[in-house]
């Protein structure tokens, strides 16, 4: 096991370290640190576009689609640099960590040099329609249905937590092309332009003020026969593929955003005299533990395989740092105490560890339920039987 990195990468580590410094207390000083994910939308596109043009907006991807071709272990160590460095959440997170690499994987080769060009700079913006009122976790249960007219696909029906999607140009869309089936099967993988006279986008309002995710309604939407990825009825091996990118190195990152937390909730413990509590002080111990240990579990990950493809091993991250982060955002709320319920102003604007509590609530249950990540490493990670799914 590797508890570091090797020279070659932490020259790297210092290259991104030094880039994201100078742009974030220079040009885009106003991003640093910035808490809501809809916010200052022209500065953040004027970010994309800044790290498009330092060659740092799309370092995963292979080099023929414009990418940097990095290994995994220089994914995460951008990442980790990143999050350390205060940078905003990425505008374009779902079009080049979902969308781009799907159609790296499973998309046509007209379809790769129409959609990832403008991916990479930052020039069309992305949102996921998957989830459903009555289809969260479990896709293979979605009802929005998708029928041929002429050289078109007509799109009729629902999708909720759709984030970011007042600011996406497009949205890939799971829906049901083949009428009467059930279950995984008959699903197709659509892309949709989703500014169109049939398509309507409701915010949802969340607990901290925030209006980050959508309903999105579709009510005769169009888009060309064309953009079906993978081959019609092949959608659920398209959405599970992407579903594995969801689950990957994207969330290896946040580790340092952790830190910066974990850091916060210790000086409020020792400021406010919560820190004198043997209770209080046990939890934050084993909170630094957990965080210590998710660390050296990433590690063992990267020192498996020096490619670009995470370990099976790497199944178990989503439902590790998931649950250990909605229990901080519990020691949070618990050091500040009855104080750290009242919001500094009318519009629920909380300071930082309100709403971590607030927003952690959701790890949990957003990229795969804690229910759904144990079948996952059950099924593929451990080889065990699939549960029973009934007539699907």
């Amino acid at each position: 096991m590797r508890l570091g990195f090797t020279p070659e990468q932490e020259a790297f580590r210092l290259e991104a370290a030094a880039w994201l410094s100078a742009q974030l207390n220079g040009p885009f000083k106003m991003l640093r640190d910035l808490r809501s994910q809809s916010a200052m939308p022209d500065e953040r596109r004027a970010w994309e576009r800044a790290l498009f043009d330092a060659g740092w907006s799309v370092i995963g991807w292979p080099k023929a689609h414009g990418g940097r071709g990095a290994s995994l272990a220089e994914q995460v160590i951008f990442a980790e640099e990143y999050a350390r460095a205060g940078a905003p959440g990425r505008m374009s997170h779902i079009g080049i960590e979902l969308a781009g690499p799907t159609l790296i994987h499973f998309g046509s080769p007209e379809q790769q040099a129409r959609f990832l060009p403008p991916i990479s700079r930052g020039d069309e913006y992305w949102a996921q329609g998957y989830s459903e009122p009555g289809a969260g976790s479990d896709l293979g249960n979605v009802r929005t249905r998708a029928r041929l007219d002429g050289d078109q696909w007509v799109i009729d029906g629902q999708k909720i937590w759709t984030s970011l999607a007042q600011f996406a140009d497009w949205i890939f869309v799971l829906v049901r092309t083949e009428e009467g089936s059930r279950g995984t099967k008959g699903l197709s993988f659509l892309l949709v332009p989703i500014r169109q006279p049939g398509i309507t986008i409701r915010p949802i309002r969340q607990m901290n003020g925030h209006a980050e995710f959508n309903e999105t309604f579709f009510d005769g939407a169009r888009t060309d026969a064309a953009n079906v990825v993978g081959g019609v009825g092949n959608g659920w091996q398209v959405a599970m593929g992407l579903l594995a990118f969801e689950r990957g190195v994207s969330t290896l990152g946040q580790q340092m955003g952790f830190v910066a937390e974990f850091d916060q909730i210790v000086a409020a413990a020792k400021a406010n005299g919560a820190a004198r509590d043997p209770l209080i002080r046990q939890r934050l111990a084993k909170a630094y533990a957990g965080l210590k240990i998710m660390r050296y579990a990433s590690l063992r990950t990267l020192s498996a395989d020096e490619g670009h493809s995470l370990s099976r091993e790497a199944s178990t991250h989503k439902i590790y740092w998931a649950t250990w982060h909605r229990a901080l955002g519990e020691l949070a709320m618990d050091v500040l105490g009855q104080g750290g319920e009242i919001a500094d102003s009318t519009d629920y604007a909380f300071p930082m560890l309100p709403n971590l509590f607030l927003s952690s609530r959701a790890d949990t249950i957003y990229g795969g339920t804690n229910q759904i990540q144990r079948n996952l490493i059950a099924e593929r990670a451990l080889g065990l039987p699939r549960e029973p799914r009934g007539d699907r």
